[in-house]
């Protein structure tokens, strides 16, 4: 348990488990933006079986909701890297998110069949991890 304490006080001092906390809230928002987008068109424009075919444009709203978010709050403060060369990186990390959350959500919603809220609770959370452990280490760092 000390071990536990340690490693959460190291976090803490490091600035690693603010920006864990901000970076969940952040996400968080953007994942609400992207259930805002990826449900109704899963509902009324794709087919369920088609539903990846939601998952670009849902993705794409939430992630410029998400680069201001985590930009200017998750992350701020920590970038070296100014202007273009962030962006780049930080599409490519989004980009990697979106082909994670459009295999899971085709898994889920061709190869499974079901519906297609469900993909949505693991392609969010394995998306979260991911993207955070990439801008943390490679587009703020």
């Amino acid at each position: 348990m000390q071990a536990i304490w340690r490693h959460m006080e190291q976090m803490r001092s490091s600035g690693v488990l603010g920006q864990l906390v901000r970076f969940g809230i952040a996400g968080g928002i953007s994942s609400v933006v992207y259930s805002l987008v990826y449900l109704p068109l899963t509902a009324y424009v794709f087919p369920p079986r088609q539903a990846v075919a939601a998952v670009p444009f849902a993705f794409a709203v939430a992630v410029v909701v998400g680069f201001f978010l985590h930009s200017r709050w998750s992350f701020k403060g920590h970038a070296k890297e100014p202007g273009a060369g962030r962006h780049f990186k930080f599409v490519i990390v989004q980009a990697a998110g979106l082909s994670l959350n459009a295999v899971i959500t085709w898994i889920g919603t061709a190869l499974l069949h079901l519906h297609p809220w469900i993909p949505l609770i693991p392609a969010v959370f394995l998306a979260a991890i991911v993207t955070f452990v990439l801008n943390r280490l490679w587009v703020f760092n």
